[in-house]
């Protein structure tokens, strides 16, 4: 793991580290956030050697490619090696290619849950409906950090989102809301944090994607 600051030459300045998805990732597992069972590679030769059961997703990972989605880098629903070559073959093709991720496929709800340290508030949390359509929907809601269980369920019901989600998954979504405040508290030199998608269902609520920058 990289240092969390870096400092270029001249004097007094400091520069953002923005984490590859890896990283990020690690970060957020070594920190106590549950992280969806994953492996990465370059080489089609490795698939046959991971050891995660189907179903698979596989994703292109590169610090160039911010979205996965609009460059056909995410295949859902891998069910066979074969599969898995085919989706391989197709991926690093892809401009800027580095890597794929392969994660367990886990079912549930879509959530995005974001931090962004800004100059007027600090650090500033965003909850909504997460996925692809994110930009699309708009249906999130912010708050600034720290928060009590109380406004977090109340920032909750400001999406039109929440109506989807049971008690279950609520409780879910303040446990890992609680733990990225924490993180925060732990690295207050964290810049911005998107977490697209946290999956949440009755059993689990598990990072699938991240994106970290620290100053």
């Amino acid at each position: 793991m990289r240092q969390l600051t870096e400092k270029v030459h001249s004097k007094n300045v400091h520069v953002s580290s923005l984490y590859s998805e890896k990283e990020a990732e690690d970060f957020l597992e070594k920190n106590n956030l549950n992280v969806v069972q994953r492996k990465f590679t370059n080489k089609k030769t490795d698939l046959q050697k991971i050891k995660i059961n189907f179903p698979w997703v596989m994703k292109i990972s590169s610090k160039k490619i911010m979205h996965k989605a609009r460059v056909n880098g995410v295949k859902t629903n891998i069910n066979s090696i074969k599969e898995a070559e085919k989706c391989f073959d197709e991926i690093s093709k892809i401009e800027n290619f580095e890597e794929v991720i392969i994660q367990k496929m886990i079912f549930g709800k879509e959530i995005i849950i974001g931090i962004k340290n800004t100059p007027e508030f600090k650090h500033v949390l965003m909850f909504g409906k997460g996925g692809s359509n994110i930009e699309k929907e708009k249906d999130v809601s912010f708050r600034v950090i720290p928060i009590d269980n109380k406004e977090i369920e109340s920032m909750i019901d400001d999406t039109k989102f929440s109506k989807e989600l049971n008690k279950k998954e609520i409780k879910n979504i303040i446990e890992t809301i609680n733990k990225i405040q924490k993180l925060i508290k732990k690295y207050p030199k964290i810049e911005e944090l998107d977490i697209n998608p946290l999956i949440v269902n009755d059993k689990e609520y598990i990072v699938a994607d991240a994106r970290l920058v620290i100053k």
